[in-house]
């Protein structure tokens, strides 16, 4: 009786557990039946262009669960104070084209009059399970009440490093229109969200926003999901044309021809901002490995690449400043300038930009 008592408790837990707002809601009604009517909606979930399996061929899942679990890099975090350079966005110039990086995936963009964020997490984690995906000590120098007014805010996907539930609801008041993929708004509108502020689109599509601004959505190779089930809202990159710039903003990708498809369609970009960390060879079509971003860049046509999705969070087993230190050498070999900020720290867009190898000599 006992056990079965402590059964019981334990699922009635899980499912409470996994009902929490945070973890947002299935789509419905006519958001569900525009999701089926997409190209990429198949076998009732969203597909990549190519096959793509979560693992690479041959490795399996109970593998890759004892290397997560027992087999812990010790340098997968730096020991130590990471270090940041905060500028206050509040007091920025409006007529200045900036770029300020928060850590990871999440950035603030300052171009031609618009103010743009994207993918923003100051929750200082990265699951529901806050304990196990803690940010970098000194990582999180910015709250949402030193973010100014937002025109734009672009979501890439659901994931919980990149849609943060605490902090959009804490941005609610300052976003004025929000850019995501087929899906996510469901999420958005449980939260609170204004639904004529969301534009949810499907890859390939384009937005003609105020002033002079276009952004069209493109693929990436990846996946989605906050809970059980995968695949029920779209993951996305996107192609931001503004008046005087054309950025790419890279979301989550593995390699595939859609790197090329997108230069070709929308290039060249005058700066590429792509992930390369929170890799692994195991799951190498669903994340960007570090080799893989130098031909990625050059079929994208980019100018410039500012490399993001490292640099606060350890959701992958390598050394945390692994992938910097391999795309600087990368780009050194290419002759590619590459964007490399320290979090907090402002990069003129309009200026030229010397990288700094300020990640060396940290344990």
């Amino acid at each position: 009786m006992t056990s079965i008592i402590i059964i019981t408790s334990l699922i009635v837990f899980f499912i409470l557990f996994l009902n929490q707002k945070n973890f947002g809601q299935m789509p419905s009604g006519k958001r569900l039946a525009d999701i089926q009517n997409s190209p990429n909606f198949r076998d009732k979930q969203f597909q990549n262009l190519s096959p793509t399996p979560s693992l690479t061929e041959g490795v399996s899942m109970s593998s890759v669960l004892i290397k997560f679990l027992f087999l812990k890099n010790k340098r997968s975090k730096p020991a130590g104070i990471f270090p940041s350079s905060k500028t206050n966005l509040l007091a920025l110039n409006p007529n200045e084209d900036a770029i300020v990086w928060f850590g990871h995936s999440s950035y603030f963009l300052q171009v031609d009059g618009k103010k743009i964020l994207v993918d923003p997490v100051f929750s200082g984690a990265a699951s529901p399970i806050k304990a196990t995906t803690r940010s970098f000590n000194g990582s999180d120098i910015y709250t949402t009440d030193e973010i100014p007014e937002i025109d734009y805010l672009f979501i890439s996907h659901d994931h919980w490093d990149h849609l943060d539930y605490e902090t959009v609801v804490k941005l609610k008041s300052k976003i004025k229109t929000i850019i995501c993929g087929l899906g996510v708004a469901e999420h958005l509108e449980l939260w609170g969200f204004d639904p004529s502020i969301i534009i949810e689109k499907d890859w390939y599509q384009t937005i003609n926003l105020a002033d002079g601004f276009v952004v069209n959505t493109t693929p990436a190779r990846h996946f989605s999901g906050r809970g059980l089930k995968r695949n029920k809202s779209l993951w996305m990159s996107f192609a931001l044309k503004t008046p005087s710039k054309n950025i790419f903003l890279g979301g989550d990708s593995g390699y595939d021809f859609h790197y090329k498809e997108i230069g070709d369609k929308f290039g060249p970009f005058d700066l590429a901002i792509m992930e390369c960390g929170q890799y692994d060879q195991n799951w190498k079509y669903i994340h960007l490995l570090p080799e893989h971003m130098m031909p990625a860049a050059k079929e994208l046509q980019a100018k410039a690449v500012m490399p993001v999705h490292w640099g606060k969070f350890a959701l992958a087993n390598h050394d945390w400043d692994e992938p910097i230190t391999k795309i600087f050498e990368y780009a050194k070999a290419e002759n590619l300038p590459l964007i490399t900020p320290m979090i907090g720290e402002k990069v003129n867009l309009n200026e030229r930009y010397n990288s700094v190898e300020w990640w060396k000599n940290i344990d």
